[in-house]
């Protein structure tokens, strides 16, 4: 049985920066395992882009989102490679949508909030405003909106490669398409068991998403996630220029539907999603095929407030967003076995994924993180009580 000081199981967003921050640490020795091969679109961590932002209108994440920001260059620096790119980013809020609904702080007053507490400069403005700063779009006038200037994008798919390969130069291999069948903890270690090998780790780490309660049904630990099947797509603009990142911010829309937006990045095209809302699968009955309604419902809202922002559909493609009953992280080790650390990202962790990666390393080598990360317990209510009703915002 071959040994090793750590394992990461699942080489995604999460997985692959716990491996780099581990073999840092480790040196080699620390093996990652993929079950499929490295990049894959299987998952939640794949294509281009991701919104990174210190707009936070919740205070775990607020707490949080300045060392992302600060963990995102120490990597940079480490690889010579950009991974981050600023846009400044909007929130516009749509106020006659809104009306009537409870959005508990997701709204302008939640961020603003957490803004004055933390420190974060921004600006206030009315559709008027937004309309001069940035023509491409057509608000009513029952619109809402701050900007945040150091809001952009991460280039996830080459952060995950670059997590990857400093981890190897730190000396630690990724074995790829190799399927954990199952992790079992034992006296000697915590056995991890694929078709062709059984490994026995002093410490492993699950990142594994949409597989989480596959991979911990050997540590006796099933958790209330919720699995589904979200869409973004890409549209040929032929206006690259408006829509280039020096000159459209990434932004979120908070109306009857929550809508998010890139500028040209990635491929030429500007890419539109939609928050949640998708349908529920598993990481076995989910497919690959768009949901038409989603589809019409993106062109719908482009069409009345960015038409410029509309071109020939390059293509839409699917991913899986892995839940918790509070729609929060999970980031800890199991109570049962301290060995054995859980990270689930809930569908919106990639742009703190850096940081992630670190407090996971931690988590694994010291037992605690150095960063507030205790909302993300696995002792907290959402996950223990049963009764616990859900609370995911669409």
């Amino acid at each position: 049985m071959k040994h090793f000081p750590a394992i990461v199981i699942g080489c995604g967003g999460l997985g692959s920066a716990a491996l780099y921050r581990l073999s840092r640490r480790l040196g080699p020795g620390v093996l990652g395992i993929e079950q499929f091969r490295l990049g894959h679109e299987r998952g939640a961590s794949q294509d281009h882009s991701r919104i990174i932002r210190l707009a936070q209108h919740q205070r775990p994440y607020a707490e949080l989102a300045h060392a992302a920001y600060t963990s995102w260059r120490e990597v940079e620096e480490a690889a010579g490679q950009q991974l981050v790119t600023t846009t400044g980013g909007l929130v516009i809020e749509d106020s006659e949508q809104r009306k009537g609904r409870d959005t508990g702080t997701r709204n302008i007053e939640g961020y603003v909030q957490l803004f004055a507490e933390f420190g974060v400069d921004y600006e206030l403005l009315e559709p008027a405003e937004v309309m001069q700063r940035w023509p491409q779009f057509r608000l009513t006038g029952g619109e809402r909106a701050l900007y945040q200037r150091d809001s952009g994008i991460v280039d996830a798919r080459k952060a995950n490669a670059v997590h990857a390969a400093l981890a190897r130069g730190h000396g630690a291999h990724i074995a790829e398409n190799t399927p954990v069948r199952s992790v079992r903890p034992t006296p000697a270690g915590v056995e991890v068991h694929t078709d062709d090998e059984t490994y026995l780790a002093d410490r492993v780490v699950v990142a594994g998403d949409a597989w989480t309660n596959r991979l911990l049904a050997g540590c006796g630990v099933q958790l209330p996630l919720t699995v589904t099947q979200e869409q973004v797509t890409y549209y040929a603009t032929a206006n690259l220029r408006e829509f280039a990142p020096e000159n459209f911010p990434v932004f979120m829309w908070h109306g009857e539907h929550n809508f998010y937006g890139f500028p040209v990045y990635g491929e030429v095209a500007t890419k539109l999603g939609q928050h949640m809302g998708g349908h529920e699968v598993t990481a076995d009955t989910r497919t690959f095929e768009p949901d038409p309604q989603r589809r019409e419902r993106y062109l719908a809202f482009l069409h009345q407030h960015i038409p410029g922002f509309v071109g020939p559909e390059l293509y839409t493609k699917t991913c899986l967003y892995t839940i918790p009953p509070d729609q929060n992280f999970v980031l800890d080790a199991l109570p049962s076995d301290p060995r054995v650390v859980v990270a689930v990202g809930a569908g919106h962790a990639y742009k703190f994924a850096a940081l992630i990666g670190t407090s996971l390393a931690e988590l694994a080598l010291d037992g605690v993180s150095s960063y507030p990360i205790d909302a993300f317990s696995l002792t907290r209510p959402a996950l223990t009580d049963r009764t616990f009703e859900k609370a995911l915002h669409v």
